[in-house]
């Protein structure tokens, strides 16, 4: 067990050492470079000890006459770049700096100097320190297996060897020359032997303890503790690697020594002081890996101490994180990284601002341990959640504390509407068990509350508020990309948290503590914003103006969240629905009076929170409460009066500068209008029931009218003031208008194949509004973006229209020899086929004189295809089924429809010869239809 244990923190000493190494190498190669530099021009450096009697090297240079050699050597140093070579001392954390130039030194002697130096001075530091720890642990062990001592002398004489390898490595220290702490700050021989001193001690307290049993946990503790807090101290003095060894030992101790009755107040306060130990000798020395692994140590013992215990006190674990994070406030980031830190700016220098692995880690290794804490909130609920909210606040606090402290800001956000949602999820689970109260005998069962719990979340959100306005006071013109992300913090968490608490904890029906902190949030919002913009944004990069002022905006932004969620508290059903676009509209109104560019923006928030409500529940009422009366019932004010006041806004914003908003809120009322009819047409032909049944021909009929209508009216809009909007709306309209024809009027709800009967009157009938009116609605909006569509629209709506219109003379000669029902199954009259002959020419007639009349080449193509489908018909359909006098009939009417359409076709082309069109007319540029 000792063996493993020292093999573990050695092979930890070693790898903290390693990375060190490339950083001191570096150092070495431009020292190396000096040097050789400075003896090929005959130049002597005064040593350190001269150095420090009489000044710094260059004056040690300028107080003796320069030679003709060394005024040569200066000339040539001053011709080049002044470099300073700076680095940082691992081992002592001290900064050496080096003046003078960086020349390229000898190839061959950096070889050898590197080569030597690793070889001889650094691996013989490591490998001895290792062998000297296990040289000790192998004396132990011999002693045991010979039998010499006995089990107290070898433990003494272990506590004496590591001792006395203590006191060596602080001589060596003290005599070692000073270019070896410099030069091998990563390879002392003092660290190494006071490593393998500390390592000795701890394994033979461990002994007496764990093997021995010589003494009890509570001394054997202490013990531990004493050497890991010493060895902490004397990193101070050998390094970092030697303060990892400490942190390590001190991780440990608690799982080593193990005790009947743990007592989890010493075990946190423990980590405590091992904490605060390691974080402030590594903020004299300015390290930043040891405070990292510290803070993974602490938040994983506190997982571990959480998750692992039947019945756990939340109080320790919460004040030792809070201590974690409030010590990291007043050790890290120092002075040095913000002078550092203010000097970039962007998103990537925000997000990896120095010292970065410790804000991670701070703020993930105290997020995890609370979230734990939460899963487990059965017993003492109360208290689990006063002590994660707590931890929230403070990491939110330490985010709003330091400048460029952006990651614990998001993950204390994140960690919070995390937790309270977990909790939302998982507390129905625990109450039939431990917190529904018991009814006494008699007694009728109390009602169960939620107080703490909403006490909790809402005081948790109105912290994050506060926190904002403190960085924003303080921070907001140093750091403008941290402000934007504060400025969405302070709103975003209180509402998400609110409507969290409010959806699980809150009276859905009327809620006054959550719709009265609604209240007070957006009040508190729109104040700020409007002390944020009374201070005025910053000027663009281009220097042409102020830029867009994204804290003032997000503010107001949160305060229409506030008011959204004191409606939803204090309001419900149709009254939300149509207060939400109100307030919208509120806010769109308040453009006269302060011109900030988020205020139409909200307008199209509550739009989007409108169809959102509508797409929860439709009725805005419930389905049990809406009342049958066609158009005139709860759909018409819940949907007409938002999409009234998104046609209002639209209109009002037809001139903003700001194309993005204007094309938004277009967007948005065109598609409120069609909505509000079509689920008004949905509740009027379907008795008053809004429901997914799939909807009749008439429904879908009128649907398709509707759409084909919508088209030409943005087709209209779009004429008077162009728009994106207008001109792709309609033509999306359009499009999806064909596709139901297609799909539904052609196949799906086609009378033929469905078999729904089409009414007792013989022309106002359900073939009239499924296909006649619609295919008249076509051809209208067809005819009407004739030159101001795309041709291929153009000729998609016209064939659509043509194709509705064959099928109503087509199902309408069905119906006059079939009846009501001509569903398929009743098969074919030869009248009945004789007929559909004579009407198909007869429209294939009608659209040549039309397309003759109104020179339109796409009529006349269309009739000349109708004339080809009667002419295959004739010829495939009708000399099969039919006989007698009505095939002759057939063949004699087709004949002279094909005769009579030959000559009108010669008339026309006569008549074009003999009156030739110019060169530049239209009829030249259409070309002629042979």
């Amino acid at each position: 067990m000792i063996e493993l244990l020292l093999l573990i923190l050695v092979i930890v000493m070693v790898g903290l050492n390693s990375r060190t190494g490339k950083r001191v190498a570096a150092l070495e190669s431009e020292l190396e470079a000096i040097k050789a530099a400075l003896r090929q021009q005959a130049i002597t450096l005064p040593s350190p000890a001269e150095a420090v009697s009489t000044g710094t090297a260059a004056d040690a240079l300028q107080d003796r006459p320069a030679s003709p050699v060394e005024l040569a050597a200066r000339e040539a140093a001053e011709a080049e770049a002044p470099v300073a070579a700076v680095s940082e001392d691992v081992g002592t954390g001290h900064e050496t700096v080096v003046p003078g130039p960086v020349l390229k030194p000898a190839a061959q002697a950096k070889t050898s100097e590197n080569l030597e130096s690793y070889l001889g001075a650094r691996w013989p530091v490591w490998v001895g320190g290792v062998a000297l720890a296990f040289g000790g642990i192998f004396l132990v062990r011999y002693s045991i297996e010979a039998g010499l001592l006995g089990p107290a002398a070898r433990l003494t004489l272990a506590g004496i060897f590591g001792l006395l390898l203590l006191a060596a490595g602080e001589i060596v220290r003290r005599r070692a020359m000073p270019q070896m702490s410099e030069r091998f700050s990563n390879a002392m021989i003092p660290g190494a032997l006071t490593a393998a001193g500390a390592v000795t001690l701890l394994g033979a307290i461990y002994a007496a303890y764990g093997i021995y049993e010589f003494i009890g946990p509570a001394p054997a503790f202490v013990l531990l503790a004493l050497v890991s807090f010493a060895t902490i101290a004397l990193s101070l003095l050998h390094g970092q690697a030697l303060a990892g060894l400490g942190l390590l030992a001190s991780l440990l101790t608690p799982g080593l020594v193990a005790t009947e009755e743990p007592n989890a107040n010493a075990l946190f306060i423990f980590l405590g002081l091992t904490w605060l130990a390691v974080n402030a000798a590594s903020r004299f020395r300015r390290w930043t890996v040891v405070p990292m692994l510290a803070n993974i140590g602490v938040g994983l013992w506190a997982v571990a101490y959480v998750a692992g215990s039947d019945a756990f006190d939340p109080l320790p674990p919460v004040l030792a994180l809070i201590v974690m994070i409030a010590g990291t406030g007043f050790f890290w980031p120092g002075s040095r990284y913000e002078a550092g830190a203010s000097a970039r700016t962007g998103w990537r220098a925000l997000l990896l601002r120095p010292p970065l692995k410790i804000m991670l880690s701070i703020a993930i290794m105290t997020m995890l341990p609370a979230l734990v804490m939460v899963l487990r909130h059965a017993e003492g609920a109360g208290m689990v959640l006063f002590g994660f909210a707590a931890i929230m606040a403070t990491l939110a606090a330490l985010g709003a504390s330091r400048i460029h402290a952006v990651w614990p800001a998001i993950i204390a956000a994140a960690g919070s509407i995390l937790g309270i949602t977990i909790t939302a999820l998982t507390w129905f689970d625990y109450v039939p068990q431990s917190v529904l109260p018991a009814p006494a005998d008699g007694q009728p069962a109390q009602a169960l509350t939620f107080t703490n719990e909403i006490t909790v979340y809402l005081l948790l959100g109105a912290i994050f508020t506060l926190l904002g306005f403190a960085f924003l006071k303080r921070f907001r013109r140093q750091q403008p990309e941290f402000s934007i992300v504060w400025a969405f913090l302070m709103p975003a968490v209180p509402v998400a948290l609110a409507f969290i608490s409010f959806l699980n904890f809150g009276n859905l029906g009327r809620d006054w503590t959550h719709g009265l902190y609604g209240l007070g949030l957006g009040l508190a919002l729109l104040a700020g914003a409007e002390w944020l913009f009374r201070q005025g944004g910053d000027t663009a990069e281009d220097g042409t103006g102020p830029s867009i002022d994204w804290p003032a905006n997000l503010l107001v932004a949160g305060s229409f969240a506030g008011f959204t969620l004191c409606l939803h508290a204090l309001t419900n059903g149709i009254v939300t629905t149509i207060l939400v676009s109100v307030l919208g509209f509120a806010y769109l109104l308040a453009m006269r009076a302060k011109p900030w560019p988020a205020l139409p923006w909200m307008m199209a928030a509550a739009t989007l929170i409108v169809f959102g409500r509508i797409a929860w529940e439709p009725t805005l009422i419930g389905p049990n409460s809406l009342g049958t009366t066609p158009f005139f019932n709860a759909l018409l004010p819940g949907y007409g009066i938002p999409t009234l006041l998104a046609i209002v806004s639209a209109w009002l914003l037809r001139d903003s500068p700001d194309f993005r908003v204007r094309n938004l809120m277009q967007a948005l009322a065109s598609l409120a209008a069609l909505m509000t009819i079509a689920v008004l047409v949905r509740h009027a032909m379907n008795g008053g029931v809004l429901d997914s049944r799939v909807p009749t021909l008439g429904e879908q009929s009128i649907y398709t009218l509707v759409t084909v209508g919508f088209s030409g009216i943005l087709m209209t809009l779009d004429l008077q003031r162009p728009s994106p909007v207008f001109r792709f709306g309609s033509m999306i309209a359009g499009v999806i208008a064909t596709i139901n024809v297609l799909s539904l009027h052609l196949f799906a709800l086609n009378p033929y194949f469905s078999g729904e009967n089409t009414g007792r009157w013989p022309f106002f009938n359900l073939l009239l509004i499924g296909y006649l009116l619609p295919a008249l609605a076509y051809g209208l909006v067809a005819f009407y973006a004739r030159g101001r569509r795309p041709m291929p629209y153009v000729a998609m709506l016209a064939v659509a229209g043509a194709v509705l219109g064959f099928l109503w003379a087509t199902l309408s000669v069905r119906r006059f020899w079939q009846g009501d029902n001509i569903a398929d199954w009743k098969g074919f009259l030869q009248g009945e086929t004789y007929t559909y002959s004579v009407v198909w020419l007869l429209i294939g007639v009608a659209l040549l004189a039309l397309g003759s009349k109104l020179d339109a080449k796409s009529l006349r193509l269309a009739s000349a295809g109708l004339v080809l489908i009667a002419v295959v018909k004739v010829f495939l359909i009708d000399m099969s089924n039919l006989e007698g006098i009505l095939r002759a009939l057939s063949f004699i009417g087709l004949g002279a429809v094909l005769i009579g359409i030959g000559l009108f076709y010669q008339r026309i082309l006569v008549n074009r010869s003999a009156n030739p069109a110019p060169a530049d007319s239209p009829a030249d540029s259409q070309g002629t239809t042979s």
